[in-house]
């Protein structure tokens, strides 16, 4: 039955990643993230990992996404017609991550030795909860990265509001 799950999951994943890319509207590309999201949180729980399906659906779809929908609003992208142009090295770079991704479970597949089940202290990850493990290796050993992504998405956000004002005066001359 958790295969049967995990390949609804997968599958659904997989077909709403595509049309992320395929479609040409940018909102409807964003209704496809909004479902692929949603999808990759049911299959954090199918792993038992409830706290991280909590906060992809909270952090990803309910404020990434917000984000995502308010730039494409606020920038008022217009459609390009310019995909054919791009299509030799989207496939080029589809088949290297396929043929990566097969590399990689053939690996695992025949390789000898066993996958390592946790980190170094096994006995106090497995007596610790799930969201206790998570916050103690988030803010001491991945504090740094977290707040270069922080402030990664700051700037970007900053830029796409001077973006869309540049954008918006030059339309009001």
């Amino acid at each position: 039955m958790a295969q049967a799950f995990f390949l609804y999951f997968a599958g659904i994943i997989v077909l709403t990643s595509v049309l992320v890319v395929a479609l040409r509207n940018p909102v409807y590309s964003a209704i496809s993230l909004l479902i692929m999201f949603f999808h990759v949180a049911g299959l954090y729980v199918t792993l038992h990992a409830e706290f991280l399906a909590a906060v992809q659906i909270i952090v990803y779809t309910g404020a990434i996404l917000v984000l995502y929908l308010f730039v494409v609003m606020l920038l008022n992208v217009k459609r390009e017609e310019r995909y054919h142009a791009q299509f030799p090295l989207a496939a080029l770079l589809g088949v290297t991550i396929l043929t990566e991704g097969l590399m990689l479970t053939l690996n695992r597949r025949f390789s000898s030795e066993p996958l390592p089940l946790s980190g170094d202290n096994g006995a106090a990850d497995a007596a610790a909860g799930n969201t206790e493990t998570i916050g103690e290796v988030l803010y001491s050993t991945y504090l740094f990265p977290f707040e270069v992504a922080s402030l990664i998405l700051l700037v970007a956000m900053i830029g796409a509001i001077v973006l869309a004002k540049k954008d918006i005066t030059a339309r009001d001359r």
